[in-house]
């Protein structure tokens, strides 16, 4: 009676309602109700409304939370009105709620509210798995307390294209075994906060030339060369009890030359399944992207993965919910074998969802960690920053200037205007040792006022910082040219990527180049620090780059 009386209280605390019942057996379930465990859509805060419904009719057992310029508060607030929803279902069964956590690309230091996680490439230069198995678990903690139980992290494609458009700083770099030391970091500190990580993308994602958004990739690579280069992360990180594995919108001819991953029996079963002797949930990639819209309507494309072997579909943003799930379930309830498959995958959901303690309200809410995780990011960003070259030994800088005359350093900065509030911090340094410093944050994409507004801050300076920021592999011609034109002007310069490290190879002309991987306020204050010789870099490159010397 007392752990009862437990459960409808904490129902209330996180729900906002009375959520309890008798207990909840699978058994008991419809094979409506069954087949919604397996069903995960994306949420964000001005489209929940339209999710309510099938909330509420218990046609869905999860939910993705989308990335925005919201509040901490607001995103709990979401997270409890979901819930809320849920414990209206016929069997109050509560929604596993994910999340895209990973840091560079994908999140931003204004996504709901979560504080800024490193890339992973920054992790891997800083070279430390204490530290990112720590920054893991501290992020970990944060997302357990506003009710995350879910994390589709980390990424485990071993970036071996350079001009791969969709990866780039998400990996941990070209190594394969570096991939698994800093993949398996995180995903055990994830796993120590209460968090299951959901790997990704099987059986890699890191030699694709297209983005899986828009179409269909193939990598040609053999057989071997999967199974040495991008395999072997995954193939680690079953080894190391991995809650979940995601596959990839991807054709690989060596191991099935006609379906993308997500719909390839010889990739999730045989390969995965039997080979790895993976037992955990298999989870689709959102089923909304062209690479699996492609071949089939979201409601088949569902239909096709549970089929295949998937346990947890994410069925994407842009879908008519009522309308899909019941496609669904109409082609489901029309095969003996999906109908096994439903069950198999909902018992594997449901069982995962008892071991969260949501189902006898034994989830647990941790205290505030903000103050360490800072203090973390900041440890990790000051071993991240990556001294590339310094052809003509320029640092540390130590200007020639007249006695009684400030020293000056202009710094330009092409970056988008959420990152505005990290780059102040880059000038301290400077300010400090006695410097006259001037910025100027640029668009990312430059027009001719920002050129004309850069010159002017670049005349007469005694030294001029350059930091570019480039998603991936995609090279921003305004923002090239505008660069490569201050270069010519003022020789003594210094260049800062601030992203993906792979844009260094368009200015062969820097003789000074230093890597972030990522852009927050203690990598700015780090590369500042070694500009001026306050400390020594001590990153390490996580890939391989045309011009390194």
């Amino acid at each position: 009676m007392i752990k009862k009386l437990i459960f409808a209280l904490s129902c209330f605390f996180f729900f906002g309602s009375s959520c309890w019942s008798e207990e909840i057996r699978f058994e008991d379930l419809s094979l409506q109700e069954k087949l919604a465990q397996t069903l995960t859509v994306f949420v964000d805060i001005d489209s929940a409304e339209i999710f309510r419904p099938v909330i509420e009719s218990g046609k869905v057992g999860g939910v993705l939370i989308q990335w925005g310029n919201y509040s901490l508060a607001q995103t709990q607030a979401l997270i409890t009105k979901l819930q809320s929803w849920a414990a209206k279902s016929p069997h109050k069964i509560p929604l596993l709620i994910s999340i895209d956590y990973e840091g560079g690309t994908v999140y931003t230091p204004i996504t709901l509210g979560f504080d800024y996680l490193p890339t992973n490439m920054m992790l891997s230069a800083a070279d430390d798995e204490e530290g990112a198995a720590t920054i893991a678990y501290l992020a970990g903690l944060e997302l357990k307390r506003a009710g995350v139980h879910i994390n589709f992290s980390p990424v485990l494609d071993v970036n071996s294209n350079p001009h791969n458009p969709i990866i780039g700083v998400r990996s941990f770099g070209s190594d394969p075994a570096n991939v698994t030391k800093m993949g398996l970091s995180l995903m055990n500190g994830f796993k120590a906060a209460g968090i299951v990580s959901v790997v990704k993308h099987f059986p890699g994602h890191g030699d694709t030339s297209v983005d899986s958004h828009y179409q269909v990739p193939i990598v040609k690579a053999s057989y071997q060369e999967l199974e040495q280069t991008h395999i072997a992360p995954f193939a680690q990180a079953v080894k190391h009890g991995v809650q979940g594995v995601m596959t990839s919108h991807i054709i690989y001819p060596a191991l099935d030359s006609k379906n993308i991953a997500t719909f390839s029996k010889p990739i999730v079963q045989d390969l995965l399944r039997e080979q790895l002797g993976y037992k955990g949930l298999v989870v689709t990639d959102s089923l909304d992207m062209k690479a699996a819209t492609n071949f089939c309507t979201i409601a088949n494309c569902a239909v096709r993965a549970l089929n295949t072997g998937s346990d947890l579909i994410l069925l994407g943003r842009y879908i008519k919910p009522q309308t899909t799930v019941s496609r669904i379930y109409k082609a489901i309830s029309a095969s003996k074998e999906s109908i096994a498959r439903v069950n198999s995958a909902a018992e594997k959901i449901f069982r995962l969802k008892k071991e969260l303690g949501l189902l006898d309200g034994t989830f647990t809410t941790p205290a505030p960690i903000d103050k360490a995780y800072r203090a973390e990011l900041e440890k990790i960003s000051q071993r991240a920053v990556t001294l590339v070259r310094d052809r003509k030994n320029l640092l540390p800088f130590n200007p020639q200037v007249q006695r009684g005359k400030k020293p000056t350093a202009c710094a330009i900065f092409f970056s988008p205007a959420r990152f505005a509030d990290q780059l102040p911090s880059f000038a301290k340094p400077f300010l400090q040792k006695g410097w006259e410093i001037r910025t100027y944050n640029a668009a990312l994409t430059p027009k001719a006022i920002d050129a004309k507004r850069a010159r002017e801050c670049a005349a007469g300076a005694d030294l001029l910082i350059v930091t570019s920021l480039q998603w991936t592999d995609k090279t921003n011609i305004n923002q090239k040219n505008t660069i490569q034109a201050l270069f010519k002007e003022n020789p003594r310069n210094v260049f800062i990527s601030t992203m993906s490290p792979y844009d260094i190879a368009n200015y062969p002309n820097a003789n000074t180049v230093l890597a972030t991987y990522g852009l927050n306020k203690y990598v700015l204050q780090t590369a500042a620090d070694i500009i001026l010789g306050n400390i020594k870099p001590q990153g390490k490159l996580p890939v391989a780059l045309p011009v390194t010397e």
